[in-house]
């Protein structure tokens, strides 16, 4: 890798990045994900983060040995290192503090835990990149511009050295120096190719909002112009309220000619987005939306069953993967498993079984866990086989986890198992 800038020098003006080499196109990958970093996973799919995709380099580099040897002596102490982090970014660099929420509680993990979670995993090429320039293209939204990352990086090391004394050195400062350096610009260069082809975000206003439950509303917005995304991918959204606190969101239909998009919204206890959201928002709010995101998509050139599993809300991206199989044309098998834990939360069956009536290569099949004492991930294994389907998997973190299980158990090779990234997800609803 080539040798860096100066430690925290203004990173260059956006030119290609030298130090990773180009990624290789996504598959449809595997699935929902910042102020200054990382957002909530949507309702349905979020980004994978490396980890989820890739098994760590079996020989890994001076560098990342380094930084992993950091981050596990942290590690017991993390809430310690990102409080001291943020106090050091806010008493040092004043003007960045507009760019956060007013509330920090949330956001409090996100820029650190990105942060780490690229450095961790900076030997793989491919799929840092790709996650890095999501991330950086994400944070257009925010006003973050490329002046912004020393001062970041600056904080960092100086949180880092802190906590970390025991094993910090003139060898370990150098390889985050050089870490956080390829990091900042590969996120500055994509942003900048993305300023030349779509705004930083869109204003959207509600033209529908439909309460199906005393919790759950599909809302429906119209963009300002237009918003170019695919089925299976989601977004980021704020809303008047709540000023820079953006929270992820699926698509819940494939892209439509009137140019409409609808989410599937659940309001949770404290949470102020979904709750503005469910309660507060009618036609003719204005909200705005960031860029899309995501990869739990449709891969058309293939004719491979799709097994979908959706839990609740996460209903919602397969409901517009089953609109984009119909778009296409293709007569693929598509079995739809609809997970709920009472009839009640079967918000959108209707909407489905129409689906299902409309279309004779589409299987829905409700599972309610109070009637049937059987969880979602259980129904699966009593159909099949699967090991000729693309999976699936949009929903709540405990079913994602024990879904992906039992896929693979069912045969399902784990690169054709698409999901949500079950780490964001943890803090979606918000």
């Amino acid at each position: 890798m080539p040798e860096p800038p100066a430690p925290f020098d203004r990173p260059r003006s956006p030119e290609p990045a030298e130090p990773l080499e180009k990624p290789r196109s996504p598959e449809p990958p595997v699935s929902r994900q910042a102020p200054p970093l990382p957002e909530p996973g949507p309702s349905g799919p979020e980004p994978q983060s490396p980890a989820q995709r890739f098994d760590p380099t079996p020989q890994a580099s001076p560098d990342a040995v380094l930084i992993r040897r950091t981050m596990a002596e942290v590690g017991p102490v993390a809430d310690k290192v990102t409080s001291y982090f943020y106090a050091l970014l806010f008493v040092r660099h004043p003007d960045l503090r507009p760019l956060f929420p007013a509330a920090m509680d949330t956001q409090r993990d996100r820029l650190l835990k990105a942060l780490l979670t690229a450095a961790e995993h900076i030997d793989n090429t491919p799929v840092l990149v790709d996650y890095l320039q999501n991330l950086g293209r994400g944070h257009r939204k925010y006003g973050t511009r490329p002046e912004h990352y020393p001062a970041v990086g600056e904080c960092l090391i100086g949180s880092l050295s802190r906590f970390a004394s025991a094993i910090w050195d003139a060898e370990t400062e150098a390889a985050w120096v050089r870490a956080y350096t390829t990091i900042s610009q590969v996120m500055i260069d994509a942003a900048a190719a993305d300023e030349l082809r779509a705004p930083a975000w869109w204003y959207a206003e509600v033209v529908a909002h439909d309460l199906r439950t005393p919790d759950i509303a599909v809302i429906t917005v119209r963009p300002d112009q237009p918003y170019p995304f695919l089925a299976g991918q989601y977004t980021s959204l704020e809303t008047p309220w709540w000023p820079r606190i953006w929270r992820h969101y699926s698509f819940a239909s494939a892209p439509r000619s009137d140019g409409l998009l609808s989410f599937h919204v659940k309001a949770v206890p404290a949470g102020w987005v979904s709750n503005a959201l469910v309660h507060r928002a009618r036609p003719g709010d204005i909200i705005r939306l960031g860029p899309p995101a995501g990869s739990m998509t449709v891969d058309h050139t293939t004719d491979s069953g799709l097994l979908c599993l959706g839990g609740g809300t996460g209903i919602a991206p397969i409901k517009a993967l089953v609109e984009d199989v119909a778009e296409h044309g293709e007569r693929r098998p598509v079995e739809v498993f609809y997970g709920a834990r009472t009839d009640h939360d079967l918000y959108d069956i209707d909407t489905m079984l129409r689906l299902q009536q409309s279309h004779p290569w589409l299987a829905v099949r409700p599972v309610v866990d109070q009637r049937a004492h059987l969880h979602l991930p259980d129904a699966v294994r009593e159909y099949g086989p699967w090991n000729e389907y693309d999976a699936y998997l949009s929903g709540p973190p405990g079913m994602i986890r024990s879904g992906v299980d039992a896929l693979r158990a069912a045969g399902i090779p784990s690169d054709r198992i698409r999901h949500d990234s079950v780490e964001e997800l943890v803090a979606a609803g918000d």
